[in-house]
């Protein structure tokens, strides 16, 4: 089941952060990447992780999931940090030269805030997703970019491009593995060999997966066309977005503690 939720991207629950209006979440989501880089001290970035921390713990998800969204943005994180801590100078002696790199403390800080920020980042961005459904989540970005419908945006195709995609992710993920594993019963070698040769033999691979992923496109548009789809003029929906009185709560306690987090910036700024 849970290599299944990793695929998807969503973790099935009724707590509190699952029942959150998703156009709420959204923004909320938005303003929380933006909160990580505006409180960029110490003590702002040790409150938006705990504010993290509550919201997973809320959610009930699972620590391993978050450490599985965070495993494939590693070695950028890592990169990052290297960078900051060889190229960032301060003021002072340095605390130790190898060869022609001078590291210094401020390097140091900033390698680690920055590392701590992607990943807050990261852990953020994966919150939303694993708490909202794919087709929830662009049901909500359609009714926030609603008001570009008037200037004739097509707010609706791209919604619905957009869960399509989400929607077929883990089927052509499924489809990719059965492929591989059919061309290693036929002796084909994926994972041996150098890098030149690894990638001729995706070849096999990839062709099939595009022929199936096509073939899968024009199914699903005959289907669509078969019950009369013509875009999003005049349809209605199962299951409406209204925002209840407890999203509001949710949105008044989230809004006190983003207020918080800025004004640590702002009362203690070298802290």
């Amino acid at each position: 089941m849970l290599r299944d939720i990793t695929i998807g991207q969503h973790f099935p629950g009724n707590s509190l952060v699952h029942r959150f209006d998703p156009r709420l979440k959204l923004v909320l989501t938005i303003l929380y990447i933006v909160l990580l880089f505006a409180a960029s001290n110490p003590l702002g970035l040790a409150l938006s992780l705990i504010f993290l921390a509550v919201m997973y713990a809320v959610a009930k998800i699972p620590f391993k999931l978050i450490l599985k969204s965070l495993k494939p943005i590693f070695p950028i994180i890592v990169f990052t940090a290297v960078l900051n801590l060889f190229f960032v100078s301060g003021e002072g002696d340095p605390v130790f030269k190898l060869g022609f790199l001078t590291v210094y403390a401020e390097g140091i800080r900033y390698a680690v805030l920055m590392a701590v920020r992607v990943m807050a980042l990261i852990a953020g961005t994966s919150l939303l997703t694993y708490t909202t459904s794919p087709i929830v989540l662009t049901d909500a970005i359609e009714q926030l970019l609603k008001p570009l419908g008037r200037l004739h945006f097509p707010v609706h195709e791209l919604a619905m491009m957009m869960s399509i995609a989400l929607r077929f992710i883990p089927t052509l993920i499924e489809e990719t593995d059965k492929i591989m594993n059919a061309q290693k019963a036929r002796g084909a070698q994926l994972d041996n060999g150098k890098m030149t040769e690894r990638i001729k033999a995706l070849v096999p691979v990839l062709v099939p997966l595009f022929i199936s992923a096509f073939r899968r496109a024009d199914e699903l548009a005959m289907a669509m066309e078969c019950r009369c789809y013509r875009g999003g003029d005049g349809r209605t929906r199962l299951k409406v977005l209204r925002c209840e009185k407890q999203d509001y709560i949710d949105l008044a306690v989230c809004i006190a503690c983003f207020a918080v987090i800025l004004a640590s910036r702002l009362v203690f700024p070298n802290f």
